[in-house]
């Protein structure tokens, strides 16, 4: 995170551009600079989808949601009375029970004892046991994207398959054969889905690129620049030289040697951001195993 300020990167800019350099951009009504912290807060913006910033990555992780409990209910209706409490309860939960359909979740909750579901009933239950299992989980509030293959069942110490497509989601949810070991999810409008649902606690997790690129001065992450003292993920130099291209690109200017000069900077700016792996021209398997490297010419049982 960059200590510089969004002040202090828009008088760079202007100062370089040779325009007029304000002494405060948050709240100034001057056309010029309104225009400037239009075009930085694109610039931010633009950076995020260039490139998986180290900065932006970040851990969602969370036990799955469940209530094992009691009700009543009758095949000529969908509602589940007398539960003890709905407490918690909301249409992102799924409903197993005997004579409860498979893919039968929560409707509506109608009051703190009954809920109404989205099936019929395949057979009455008077006080039968009842088991509620979050499926839906809301993505954290400054979600961008998922980073591929980082989905795990911490619990079980597997990796979660997915992401399903529509096709296979409707045969989990419908098939006669479609639940197994292994956890499965989709995204599905604003939520990370899972199949099957639990009725324990399981620790399930993944990584996920963040649109929280910049930062006020007490250290919270947002996703644009509000206040003169805000600071962002990106290098000072890239910001600047980002500004100054879109403000000639505002003002119909040439930017041909701006935009080489930004392009260069994002480069570099990519290339610096994380480690890479070494590469072999001549790669080779490993000796840590038994091999022909280190098996004895004799003396196999001894």
């Amino acid at each position: 995170m960059s200590t510089t300020t969004m002040l202090q990167l828009v008088q760079q800019a202007t100062g370089e551009m040779g325009v007029a350099v304000p002494t405060s951009v948050a709240g100034n009504t001057t056309q010029d600079v309104v225009q400037l912290l239009a075009l930085l807060n694109a610039c931010g913006y633009e950076n995020l989808r260039k490139y998986e910033w180290r900065e932006l990555t970040k851990r969602h992780a969370f036990y799955t949601e469940f209530l094992t409990t009691t009700g009543t209910w009758t095949t000529a209706a969908r509602t589940i009375t007398s539960i003890p409490t709905t407490t918690g309860l909301d249409t992102t939960y799924m409903v197993t029970g005997t004579g409860i359909n498979q893919n039968t979740f929560i409707a509506s909750v109608d009051s703190g004892t009954q809920v109404t579901l989205n099936q019929d009933f395949s057979a009455a239950g008077t006080a039968a046991a009842i088991y509620f299992q979050k499926m839906k989980y809301t993505l954290p509030s400054d979600y961008e994207a998922l980073v591929p293959r980082t989905m795990w069942d911490a619990s079980k110490k597997w990796e979660m398959l997915g992401p399903e497509n529509a096709q296979q989601w409707e045969w989990l949810l419908n098939g006669y054969i479609s639940t197994g070991p292994r956890v499965r999810w989709r995204l599905f409008g604003e939520f990370f889905q899972i199949w099957p649902g639990f009725s324990n606690a399981e620790y399930l997790g993944f990584e996920y690129r963040s649109k929280g690129w910049a930062e006020n001065a007490a250290g919270t992450a947002k996703n644009s620049f509000t206040v003169d003292t805000d600071t962002c993920i990106y290098p000072d130099r890239l910001m600047v030289l980002g500004l100054k291209l879109k403000y000639f690109e505002g003002k119909g200017f040439d930017t041909t040697a701006l935009y080489r000069d930004y392009l260069s900077e994002l480069e570099a700016a990519m290339a610096l951001d994380m480690s890479s792996a070494n590469l072999s021209f001549a790669p080779r398997p490993g000796t840590v195993l038994i091999g022909y490297d280190n098996i004895p010419d004799s003396g196999y049982g001894s």
